[in-house]
């Protein structure tokens, strides 16, 4: 700023404004020396002499000089200032924005967690309050799942043959004779009497006639009339064989109590409630001591279908829950597990404190390899026969279906990706039904073979692709690495059409424990639990082979009477898969046979 006064002053005659007077901005005689030297300039040659002699108006311009010397000064503070002012308010707007964007973070993330919370509460709320089947109505199934109605109505079609009237002819018959009173069998009007006509018009009714009642045992005696020594003087006709000595309770109560309880399910004290309405009062405690018993009688049984069940090369497994109120070293609580194994001819039910794996290898522990049918449940990854690969396993669609039922059910907004991918496993389930049709004929078993093959590449294609998506939902990529996790197990039955498609089966063969649990439960010692797992086994292995189990149980137990209150020495040949024909005709029970069906679409 000094420079360009300098110049102004260098450009002619000017004049200067100072606080009292106009002064000539140069003179004649020169620029005053002080001034120059002040400024830093170099002393000029041009100075008018009339400046030189006014010294008042040099020290004016001195203090003007120094006054715009601080003028510059303050000028360059305030701009260093705003310069940090500036700098500290973009430090600040960075700090903001920064927390801002964590903000926006935290808020999404919070929305994220709320919605999965809401997921879960409408998943838990349709565990108490909905339906356990997953044969729901419409509205519990996602909007296009549901089947669309097809106008029929429920039950028989009039355009299908019925299947008739239900035989049984089986069942023994009590005639009952009925004919007119005299008075009837006269004309009215002229009271002559109606002859007999041969035959009679026949009708039938079933009618089922409980009555309990007492074996009285009368034994004649004999006195000898001879007079040989060593020969008792009376002689008794020998004691029928009792199940257990000196008990009041009949084989037929027996077969009562145990199928009531362990194939019906019903708790004790309801059936003791029932007896009392036929005229009986049995102390429970009489029926507890001999259920007690029961347990190295059915040993032998138990133990021919533990090892049928490790037969074959097929099998499927399944575990549930059981109470057991004992308490034993190194384990709390009083949950227990009731594992099953299944296959083509047995069902066996093993009681087990633990749920690790040790359960399953040590039931197949000798079994040089095969497939074994279960759902995704870590134990069974564990076993150390599959991680040797003797033991390969094929999982379950049903699981996998529920899988993403449930990603539709607990996010409405992802029902439509879960209605695509439930109608690609309803295909999946088509295309395998259909391929089994046709395993009779070579040719058409390639070809729906051939499709099934392209249908299961193109999900594997359409489930890669999803998961590469960045925007994909948490929900569907959580059920899509599951899927892609488990998709070799999945994928066995391609190779292997034996294998079925699902483990229904099998959780079906528990659904008979489960509700007895809920009904007793579970077991208020060991003995009761072995107990348990053995007549479970039992049953469920002669509903496989369509056995009656009270005709087969009053056989067996009747045998253990005659051995001496013990299992019989031939307890092996009373397995179903020892049976004569004959037996098992005699044993057979149609109505308890259920045909095995694997298809869940």
């Amino acid at each position: 700023m000094v420079a360009d006064e300098v110049t102004l002053l260098q450009a002619g005659p000017l004049v200067r404004k100072d606080s009292a007077r106009e002064v000539p901005a140069r003179c004649d005689g020169g620029w005053p020396e002080p001034l120059v030297a002040g400024a830093g300039l170099p002393p000029p040659t041009d100075i008018p002499p009339a400046f030189c002699s006014d010294a008042s108006w040099v020290f004016s311009l001195r203090a003007e000089v120094e006054a715009l010397r601080n003028e510059v000064r303050q000028v360059r503070e305030e701009v260093e200032f705003w310069k940090a002012e500036s700098h500290k308010h973009f430090c600040d707007a960075q700090y903001w924005r920064a927390m801002h964007q964590q903000a926006l973070e935290r808020v999404a993330q919070r929305d994220q967690e709320i919605d999965r919370l809401r997921a879960e509460v409408r998943r838990l709320r349709q565990q108490l309050f909905g339906r356990k089947t997953e044969k729901g109505k419409a509205g519990q199934l996602p909007q296009g799942l549901e089947k669309a109605p097809t106008g029929r109505r429920r039950g028989q079609q009039p355009s299908h043959a019925g299947h008739g009237r239900r035989d049984h002819s089986h069942l023994p018959a009590i005639v009952t004779l009925l004919d007119l009173p005299s008075d009837a069998r006269c004309c009215p009007r002229c009271r002559q009497p109606y002859a007999e006509f041969p035959g009679t018009e026949d009708s039938q009714t079933i009618e089922i006639d409980v009555r309990a009642h007492r074996r009285v045992i009368r034994r004649k005696r004999y006195r000898r009339t001879c007079s040989c020594l060593g020969v008792p003087g009376i002689i008794t006709a020998p004691t029928p064989p009792r199940l257990f000595a000196k008990g009041i309770v009949g084989i037929s109560v027996w077969v009562m109590v145990v199928v009531d309880k362990f194939l019906f399910y019903r708790p004790t004290h309801r059936l003791l409630e029932d007896l009392r309405t036929y005229g009986v009062h049995l102390p429970a405690g009489t029926l507890t001591d001999g259920l007690k018993r029961f347990l190295p009688l059915l040993e032998p049984i138990y133990a021919g279908i533990l090892a049928q069940s490790r037969q074959g090369v097929l099998w499927s497994a399944d575990e549930t829950r059981w109470m057991v109120f004992v308490q034993i070293e190194g384990k709390i609580g009083h949950r227990w597990y009731l594992w099953a194994f299944q296959s083509a001819t047995a069902i066996a039910f093993e009681l087990d404190p633990s749920r690790s794996h040790r359960v399953p290898d040590g039931h197949f522990q000798g079994v040089e390899g095969g497939i074994l049918l279960v759902d995704r449940y870590a134990g069974y990854k564990a076993m150390d026969l599959v991680k040797k690969g003797a033991i390969l396993l094929a999982f379950c669609w049903a699981h996998v279906r529920r899988d993403f039922m449930g990603v539709g059910k607990n996010w409405p907004k992802l029902a439509t990706w879960a209605l695509e991918w439930l109608r690609e496993i309803r295909e999946l389930y088509h295309l395998n039904r259909q391929r089994l049709l046709f395993r009779q004929d070579p040719a058409a078993f390639a070809t729906h073979d051939r499709t099934l093959r392209e249908v299961v590449d193109a999900m594997a294609t359409q489930r890669d692709e999803q998961l590469r998506r960045k925007d994909l939902h948490p929900a569907c990529r959580k059920t899509l690495e599951s899927l892609n996790e488990h998709w070799k197990g999945l994928t066995l039955f391609v190779e292997h059409p034996d294998v079925p498609m699902d483990n229904n089966r099998t959780e079906r063969t528990q659904r008979g424990p489960v509700v007895g649990r809920k009904n007793y439960y579970g077991s208020g010692a060991l003995w009761s639990g072995k107990l348990a797992a053995m007549l479970f086994s039992l049953f469920a292995t002669l509903k496989l082979h369509g056995i009656n189990p009270r005709q087969w149980l009053t056989a067996y137990l009747e045998a253990c009477a005659a051995a001496g209150n013990k299992a019989p020495q031939n307890a092996a040949d009373f397995l179903p898969w020892n049976l004569p024909e004959e037996a098992k005709e005699a044993m057979r029970a149609p109505f308890l046979a259920t045909p095995e069906v694997n298809d869940s679409s």
